[in-house]
């Protein structure tokens, strides 16, 4: 066996015995809960070549390999117009985890560069619509995103303190706009700490974000003189676990156990409902 094949079985190994506990069970529920993956999918794994979209390459071949289902997976990574080094390293990346990339490319970064207002919204919206595209003509019925249970949450705070809105993160979707394709999100129950965990304990190291505005500091973080919404929301929520240390399962947990008789209204589509809708007749009068 060579050194990297060695590697690799090790990478592959820590993830069912050493992790076993904080990513592959966590794993394995999310697709069992919310019947991810049916027999006869073909899934578009989607990389970026951060931590999440790798890690979550690894554990759906691990569940190819150890699972029931008969599936198959195309792993489809799009260069929007990647620094070559940036590149290289999702390639070199993919090389030791044993992971066959599709590449394609687009223009993505050079359309969305001179974006003032919200690039990083419009550049996501445009990437996954060239996602589902190559995924659908590759003859894929679903694309997996690499979305972990810390986006969830802090996607669920962000719109409560900044959109006045209670939403959630749904472990799948129908496409609107592709018939016959739906996201899934595998990490959807894994920590953000885990995957952290599993990368540094194999001394990986992958790009943080590969865009134009970004790029320089793509292994290394994001700009800490101008926080996004999100990473406000992951300082709130760390300052929180202080005095609580299962408040991001609370979270979680609260919008899945909301009591509709106890909120003031509430929609579905073009339906709504007030709670004064049916207030006297509740009485019993």
């Amino acid at each position: 066996m060579t050194a990297e094949s060695s590697r690799q079985r090790d990478i592959e190994r820590s993830i069912i015995k050493t992790y076993r506990k904080s990513i592959w069970r966590p794993f394995t529920k999310a697709l069992k809960e919310y019947k991810l993956i049916s027999d006869g999918d073909k899934i578009a794994v989607c990389i970026s070549g951060g931590k999440d979209s790798m890690l979550m390459a690894k554990c759906m071949q691990e569940i190819q390999k150890h699972g029931l289902m008969d599936f198959e997976l195309l792993f489809l990574c799009m260069d929007p117009g990647y620094a070559p080094e940036n590149r290289q390293l999702i390639e070199h990346n993919a090389e030791i985890l044993g992971i066959p990339l599709t590449f394609f490319e687009s223009d993505i970064f050079d359309t969305v560069v001179n974006i003032e207002q919200n690039p990083c919204y419009l550049c996501a919206r445009m990437r996954r619509g060239h996602l589902y595209a190559n995924a659908k003509e590759r003859g894929c019925n679903k694309i997996a995103l690499g979305h972990h249970f810390d986006d969830v949450i802090e996607t669920i705070l962000m719109g409560m303190l900044y959109a006045a809105k209670v939403e959630t993160m749904m472990p799948k979707l129908h496409s609107l706009n592709f018939e016959g394709m739906e996201l899934i999100r595998p990490m959807y129950l894994v920590k953000e700490s885990a995957i952290k965990a599993w990368r540094d304990a194999n001394d990986l190291h992958f790009i943080q974000c590969a865009c134009r505005f970004t790029e320089l500091c793509a292994s290394c973080g994001g700009d800490e003189d101008n926080p996004s919404k999100r990473d406000e929301m992951k300082a709130l929520i760390d300052e929180m676990r202080k005095t609580n240390p299962h408040v991001d399962t609370n979270i979680y947990n609260s919008v899945r156990n909301i009591n509709l008789s106890t909120v003031i209204g509430y929609h579905k589509g073009d339906w709504s409902y007030n709670f004064l809708d049916d207030y006297d007749d509740l009485s019993g009068k």
